[in-house]
């Protein structure tokens, strides 16, 4: 997910698709943000959306180690006015709109777990697996204006294995109003110290087993990243979108013998069909 290439991607690809008579200012999106999935057209009732993607992303949390990996994408959707319940993969969940500039959102998903086999190298041996879970994420935007040009955000994502709270800070690029176009948010990670066990602590029976450093970790802050979403309509029912992700790791987390890097990077492309 390195923004460079992100970016990069994002110019070529608004470069090279064809415009066409594409009248996606009448499409009337829940809120105008790359990010956010509406395939509702602005209307009530159900929609469906099928797609995949493919990404480029670390094989765990602190690896050193890159690879791709197939990623589905698109979802059912029903709306009623500025409510739309969705489903999408592994997560179920709803999101408002409430005075044209809170975006609210409460989801249902699934956690996946560490398993040694994570690491083509080695690095994980001795660790064995880490729990999968389900987890809560309640999130709120507020907009600085109905045009969604600059926002903030904050996020709780509370599950089996800890708790994540997410803050930060975006801006929207272009003119147009449909949930296409590119969009760039700053954000800051916290941690409890459950969840930084789990993915960053060694426990003394580990150590013993991996050859690694007994490692205890205290909650507090986690990293702070850089995250880019970049969308096009191609036609009517075609939709192609970018997700780029930088994450700089704290200097408590780039301490653990697991994390072999000090930082995480992420890269997305796929190709999304609304019904």
């Amino acid at each position: 997910m390195k923004k460079s290439m992100g970016l990069l991607l994002a110019v070529v690809l608004n470069g090279s698709l064809i415009q066409g008579a594409l009248a996606q200012e009448e499409q009337i999106e829940l809120v105008p943000l790359p990010s956010i999935d509406d395939f509702t057209r602005g209307e009530d009732g159900w929609a469906f959306a099928l797609g995949a993607g493919i990404e480029y992303e670390a094989a765990y949390e602190g690896s050193d180690e890159f690879g791709f990996e197939p990623d589905p994408a698109g979802g059912i959707q029903w709306r009623s006015g500025d409510n739309i319940f969705y489903f999408a993969g592994e997560a179920i969940g709803w999101r408002g709109l409430r005075d044209d500039v809170w975006l609210l959102e409460a989801t249902i998903g699934f956690e996946e777990g560490r398993e040694e086999g994570d690491s083509d190298d080695g690095y994980l041996n001795g660790l064995g697996d880490s729990d999968e879970g389900t987890e809560l994420v309640l999130q709120a935007r507020r907009a600085f204006d109905t045009d969604w040009r600059y926002w903030l955000d904050g996020r709780v994502v509370t599950g089996e294995n800890g708790n994540l709270g997410i803050f930060g800070v975006g801006t929207r690029f272009g003119e147009q109003k449909d949930g296409s176009g590119s969009e760039l948010a700053l954000v800051a990670v916290y941690h409890d110290s459950e969840l930084a066990n789990k993915d960053f602590g060694i426990t003394a029976e580990q150590a013993v087993a991996s050859g690694l450093a007994q490692t205890n970790m205290s909650g507090g802050f986690r990293s702070v990243g850089v995250h880019y979403n970049y969308k096009k309509y191609i036609n009517e029912n075609w939709r192609i979108y970018v997700e780029a992700l930088y994450e700089h790791y704290s200097s408590d987390v780039q301490d653990s013998p697991i994390a072999r890097s000090d930082y995480e990077a992420e890269l997305g492309i796929g190709f999304i069909y609304v019904f």
